[in-house]
């Protein structure tokens, strides 16, 4: 069995006479940190024999030659084993417990004549729901390979994404791979972390079974996270305009703030804390305010098109390290009722996230992203604030419709008071006829 608390590589690759070494990864609990650790080798009868555990024992076969080192503030443990013989290929076991049956791995080792070894293996922690940065070391710097982010699995490397614009179903939105720089690294940004995000992966370039210095990452998402869960998306109309507001660590020294629009694995730069605003994006998209102590900068967004719809990060960059969160925007069209003309409305903008929000200030603080209403403006470049809950800013053409209506309203009550007096009007006038009528008679 292999438990989500404890994983490794599934396969190595070592040469005759050199050396592998392999790191076990465990879940970092006073149970794993304190219990036996041990590397074993599955005979043909099917048990495992320990070559070396953390009682002290090592068999005859390998002394000299083996060696398992265990760092529980990390969780993990290393085994290495040294001057391969051909007939140390085989399947192997990196487990935790008092018996060989435990919790354990298995994987395969195979020694050839020659091979290219995988480099170390790089742990990178991420807390749940929150965001990772992996430098990727250079590769091929004539850029015009493909960059990819792979998952290890049993016998090969599952592609997550790639610089192509492939992205993986569980990464839409939430993975970027950046351009290479001019040593040939890149990065890959990935946030919203999911427990199931834990595991060995492969950061490169070229094709996924090249072994061209390939980065091995183990990538831990640790549970006992304090961030919020936090709405996903974000409504607004056309031709009206809504804010974001972005957070970060506000003891972390970013040297960049800013926001950006994902698509395919890639997001191209909107705006930032600099005073960069894309050529498409000018006059109607800006950093508002920002707060340094507090660690949050709001960026709005007015004019709104259909082709806004999509994901956006906001981003807060420091070095090599990026804390990112996503967002994805729905544009709704501005639609006008005509079922009844007495009860016609402009449809408002809504947050597609939880109608309790509405019952809140109108914007609502959490970490890595703030949602606000988004409000309907009239037709200049001047950026409207927030409407608060229950209210609206109309257009002029808006105010004309609500007017025609609340006189269209009076029609019920204006005309029966008219017939009314029309009638007692008559009524008055015939009376008077006939008391003429009857004077002149007499």
């Amino acid at each position: 069995p292999v438990s989500s608390t404890l994983y490794g590589s599934r396969f190595l690759t070592g040469e005759v006479g050199g050396s592998v070494t392999h790191q076990c990864f465990y879940s970092i609990t006073p149970a794993n940190k304190h219990d036996r650790k041990y590397w074993c080798k599955i005979a043909g009868s099917g048990v495992c024999y320990t070559i070396i555990s953390t009682t002290g024992y090592t068999s005859k076969d390998h002394t000299g030659r083996v060696s398992l080192e265990d760092v529980p503030q990390n969780g993990t443990f290393t085994v290495t084993m040294t001057e391969l013989k051909k007939n140390d290929t085989g399947t192997y076991r990196c487990g935790i417990g008092t018996t060989n049956r435990d919790l354990y791995v298995s994987l395969n080792l195979t020694v050839l004549a020659d091979a290219g070894v995988l480099g170390p293996i790089k742990l990178i922690r991420g807390e749940l729901r929150g965001s990772v940065t992996v430098l990727c070391p250079p590769g091929d710097t004539q850029g015009g390979e493909k960059r990819f982010w792979c998952k290890l699995g049993r016998t090969s490397c599952a592609l997550m994404a790639d610089s192509n614009g492939y992205v993986g179903k569980s990464y839409q939105g939430r993975i970027f791979i950046t351009p290479q720089e001019s040593s040939g690294a890149f990065k890959i940004l990935i946030n919203d972390l999911k427990k199931e995000d834990s595991g060995l992966y492969r950061c490169g370039t070229g094709s996924l079974s090249g072994q061209d210095s390939p980065r091995v990452v183990a990538l831990q998402v640790t549970t006992a996270s304090t961030l919020p869960k936090r709405p996903k998306f974000l409504s607004g109309t056309v031709g009206g305009s809504l804010s974001l507001k972005c957070h970060y660590d506000p003891e972390g020294n970013y040297e960049k703030k800013y926001l950006c629009r994902w698509k395919e694995a890639s997001c191209s730069l909107l705006v930032d804390a600099d005073g960069f605003v894309h050529e498409s994006y000018k006059g109607r998209i800006q950093i508002a305010s920002s707060d340094q102590e507090n660690g949050t900068y709001t960026v709005v967004m007015s004019h709104l098109r259909e082709e806004d719809a999509g994901w956006y990060w906001c981003g807060a960059k420091n070095g090599h390290t990026e804390h990112t969160s996503s967002v994805k925007l729905h544009i709704q069209k501005e639609t006008c009722s005509s079922q009844d003309p007495e009860t016609s409305t402009l449809v408002k903008p809504t947050l597609s996230s939880s109608p309790a929000a509405y019952g809140m200030s109108t914007q609502r603080s959490i970490t890595g992203l703030t949602y606000a209403m988004g409000t309907v403006t009239e037709s200049t470049s001047t950026l409207l604030p927030t409407a608060p809950p229950g209210t609206s800013v109309t257009s002029p053409g808006e105010t004309y419709h609500e007017s025609s209506s609340r006189e269209s309203r009076l029609l019920p009550v204006v005309l029966p008071a008219l017939i009314l007096l029309i009638f007692i009007t008559i009524t008055i006038l015939a009376l008077t006829k006939i008391k003429l009528q009857k004077e002149m008679g007499k």
